[in-house]
This record gives C-alpha cells, sequence and structure tokens, in this order.
C-alpha cells in the first residue's frame, strides 16, 4: 500500500525569527536534494532586514526538494524545504508546490476555517500550536458531523480512514507542536537555536528541566544542565564559507555606465528606518570641540593595567563610559516618544548601541543594560559586539531595544557629523577623529589631541537646554577622566 505522502514529506516553512519581520532572502542553502539531514541541523542562512540568521532543520530525514534558489526573498510561512522522514516507504511525491500539504489534505476547508487569522510569531520551525502546552480534543466545526478525537489518534498512523476527524495536515502539525501521536515519547518543547545549542554542548533535552513558558526549554536551562560537567568533545564542524555582501553588483559589461543593484536585506531596512526617523522626530543637532589629550594618556594607561589584560581598550571605551555618566546625570534624554499613547517614556536602563558599518550595510546593536557594568564589563561588551558584527553574526535580538547610540566617524578619518536618531531613541552621539592640532593649553599654544563631537536628539521631548547639558557633561568628562570618579 502506498504511504500517505502528507506523513511522510514534511514541509519546512520560513520561519518568523522573533522579530516580527515578513520575508527573508535565502543566503545559502547547506544541503542539497538526497543529503541526509538530522533534528537540529542548520540547513540554510537567511538575511532578514536585521541580519543574518542559520536556520536548522527540526526532522530527521532526507532531503527531497529545495523550494527556492538562493538569492530569492520569501515571504514567512511559505515552504522553503521539503524532508522526506521515511524514506523507501513508497514511492508516492508530494506536489511540487510549496503548499501541496495543505491542498492534499481531505478536510481542507474545515482546517482553514480552524487556521488563525493573521500572522503570528510562532516557535520557529514549529508552527502555531492551538493551545500554549496540551492538545485539546478538536471540536466540530460548522456542519461537521464526525465526534471529536484527540489529535494524537492520527498522528502516528499511516492507515487512511474513511471519515477522520482530523487532517493529516493538521496531525502532522499537531506532532510538530510536540502534541502527536504516542507511538513516540513526547519530545521536549524548545527552538531549534535551542536545540542546537544543547546538541553542541551534548546535552539530552530529555534531562532538562525546562523553566520556560509552557514548559520550553530555554538557553538558560541547557547552560545550566551543562554547568555540571563539561560537555565531551565535539568534533570540529567545518569552517562556514565566508558571508556573500548583501548587495553585490553582479559582473557588467566594460563601457557600462550604470549598475543596478536590488535594494532589499539591511540596506532597506535601513533606508525605511533612516527616512522614518529624518520625518518624523525634528532633529537637533550640536556640536563641542576639545581637548581629549588626558583621555588618551588614560587609555595608554588602562593597556598596561593589569585588570584590563586581553581587554579591547580604545578611545570608545571612554567615549562610552563618559556618555553613560551623562546620562545618569542627565537622566530625562533616555527617554522614546510614544505617539501611539501620547507618552513620554523614561528608560530606567542604558541600552547603549553601537553602530557598526558591515559589508552588508549599517547595523546598530546594543550593549543591554550598560549603565551597570564595570569599566572592564563594558570593554567585553564592546568587544564582542564588534567581532561578532565583523563576522556577520550579529542576532536580531542584539539590535532591539536600544536607548542611545554611539556612531564613531572618526575612524574614517572625518571630523564630525549630523547623525539621525535610531528609531525609538532620543539621542545619538557622534564621534570625529582624533588629531594632534594647536590648543590653548594653560596661556600658551601647544599640540594637543583634540576632536568634535555631535550630538542629535528628538526636539519633542529633549529641549535645548538638556541636550547642551549631555554634551557639555561628555565634553567635561573627556576633558578631565576624573570626573569618571567624581561625577560616577
Amino acid at each position: 500500500m502506498t504511504q500517505d505522502t502528507s506523513l511522510r514529506f514534511r514541509e519546512f516553512k520560513m520561519p518568523d525569527v522573533g522579530e516580527g519581520l515578513t520575508e527573508a532572502e535565502i543566503l545559502k542553502w547547506y544541503v542539497q536534494p538526497g543529503d541526509t539531514v538530522t533534528d537540529g541541523q542548520v540547513v540554510c542562512e537567511v538575511e532578514t532586514a536585521k541580519a543574518a540568521v542559520e536556520l536548522p532543520i527540526p526532522y530527521d530525514g532526507i532531503v527531497h526538494a529545495l523550494r527556492f534558489e538562493e538569492g530569492t526573498t520569501v515571504d514567512v510561512g511559505t515552504s522553503i524545504i521539503t524532508i522526506d522522514v521515511a524514506p523507501g516507504g513508497g514511492d508516492a511525491a508530494p506536489d511540487e508546490q510549496p503548499e501541496a500539504q495543505t491542498e492534499a489534505a481531505p478536510v481542507a476547508p474545515v482546517a482553514e476555517e480552524e487556521a488563525p487569522k493573521g500572522r503570528q510569531p510562532v516557535l520557529v520551525g514549529y508552527g502555531v500550536a492551538e493551545t500554549s502546552s496540551k492538545r485539546r480534543p478538536r471540536k466540530p466545526g460548522a456542519g461537521q458531523g464526525v465526534p471529536a478525537q484527540p489529535a494524537a489518534e492520527g498522528a502516528g498512523s499511516h492507515r487512511p480512514q474513511a471519515a477522520a476527524p482530523q487532517s493529516p495536515a493538521a496531525a502532522i502539525q499537531a506532532e510538530m507542536n510536540g502534541h502527536g501521536g504516542t507511538a513516540a515519547p513526547a519530545r521536549p518543547l524548545a527552538k531549534p537555536p535551542v536545540r542546537k545549542l544543547a546538541k553542541d554542548l551534548g546535552i539530552d533535552l530529555a534531562t532538562v528541566t525546562p523553566t520556560g513558558p509552557d514548559g520550553i526549554i530555554t538557553r538558560e536551562d541547557v547552560h545550566a544542565a551543562a554547568a555540571p560537567a563539561a560537555a565531551p568533545a565535539q568534533a570540529p564542524a567545518p569552517a562556514p564559507e565566508p558571508v556573500a555582501a548583501a548587495a553585490v553588483p553582479a559582473p557588467v559589461a566594460a563601457g557600462a555606465r550604470e549598475t543596478r543593484v536590488p535594494i532589499k536585506g539591511v540596506r532597506k531596512a535601513t533606508a525605511a528606518a533612516m527616512v522614518g526617523s529624518a520625518f518624523t522626530a525634528p532633529h537637533v543637532t550640536e556640536f563641542i570641540t576639545l581637548d581629549v589629550t588626558r583621555t588618551m594618556k588614560l587609555v595608554d594607561e588602562l593597556k598596561a593595567d593589569k585588570d584590563m589584560a586581553g581587554l579591547r581598550v580604545n578611545p570608545l571605551l571612554l567615549i562610552a563610559k563618559a556618555l553613560l555618566v551623562a546620562i545618569k546625570r542627565n537622566p530625562g534624554v533616555n527617554a522614546a516618544w510614544d505617539e501611539a499613547n501620547q507618552e513620554i517614556v523614561q528608560k530606567h536602563y542604558v541600552n547603549l548601541g553601537i553602530a557598526a558599518a558591515t559589508p552588508r550595510g549599517l547595523i546598530v546593536p546594543n550593549i543591554k543594560d550598560a549603565h551597570d557594568k564595570t569599566l572592564p564589563e563594558l570593554a567585553q561588551a564592546l568587544g564582542e559586539l564588534v567581532a561578532t558584527a565583523r563576522e556577520g553574526k550579529t542576532t536580531p535580538a542584539a539590535m532591539q531595544g536600544g536607548t542611545v547610540t554611539i556612531t564613531n566617524v572618526g575612524v574614517f578619518g572625518v571630523d564630525t557629523g549630523t547623525p539621525i536618531l535610531n528609531p525609538g531613541e532620543s539621542a545619538i552621539l557622534a564621534v570625529g577623529a582624533i588629531k594632534l592640532q594647536p590648543w590653548v593649553h594653560k596661556g600658551k599654544v601647544k599640540p594637543r589631541q583634540v576632536t568634535t563631537l555631535a550630538l542629535s536628539f528628538d526636539h519633542r521631548l529633549v529641549d535645548g537646554e538638556l541636550g547642551s547639558k549631555v554634551l557639555a557633561d561628555v565634553a567635561a568628562v573627556l576633558e578631565n577622566p576624573k570626573r569618571l570618579i567624581t561625577w560616577a
């Protein structure tokens, strides 16, 4: 008897990776049809409007088909790869259309009526569960004369039924959500990235005690399980190929006068964010030129300090610390404008954004709770942020929730600029190049290390007085770093 293809072949759909986006571009496939895959194995890399993300597959089996080629932009919820989870089970093959599984369902109209309206955030690759924990018996829909039965009764069976109360597609979805048939033990609930982490650490998820909502295993749970004993040595994974830039123009004929590059990915998101910010928040930019010779001397001293050994110490570290001190003295600048509720949201924490230029474009990851960090902790966080951005591995979560931002245009030899606010923030500090210039010091003209700072702020909630005080405080700390102690 031919096996039910809707039970044999699984469609993995483009997931909502958690930042509320609607589409993603497939950058690279790591598998091809005929390859064997295991639960938690990364099968492709996609680029959202925020960052590049690797997608692990939640099944064991053989790749049957790749639905889209590299470079294709795919809507969230669209099938991108088909996995044969029971190879050799029959000659039948699924329809090559991405939605074949749903179309083949014998009671598709009922399933369509019961589908939730609108796109909902999901556990990556697992679909939207009917409930957050246990599967309840499904009630018959209008005009449906079949008694309700638990979804598990149909999830593990391959026998066709004359009047099944639930479509095979719905049964599969139940199994994918962790509510499947009784033929196999209950599968621990965890997002694919967490499953991959557990696999890398050699942790069996069945032995991990979940602390997340509805029994979901979190990263912290996996780390806690790995803490008592070191994880077994893992074979080194093959080095991934270098990530391609977001918008690389195709080769053009000699003498071509124009090249057109598609607007997508990070560039598309950046453009929308900058236009929205520039034409929503009334920007004001103030400038100050200052002597940072003492700060540069302190940088040299910190590099030789044993407590800072192995950490990234540079002027940006002390500029970040100076900004944090200025925010502490002027907390009103650390706020956001809520247009919908007509409220000013005062932030009692500082998630410090650092603008970073990457091959994919400008991104602004942030250091969470930077205000609570010591100088060594801040140096470590800055080093990790920069290294991750350069590798193109910044996660979407790292770019969410920023409150203020620093952009260091000085690394390009630029004196200063008029930075545009990161959407949802009220201030951004631009740091210019530090140069040896003639400066009046103690009544005499001497060569000193000089730079220019520019602070842009949202004039709806930051008045000129407040913005000026913040900029003046940053400059005062950098001119005399002892204020890091007296003002902190």
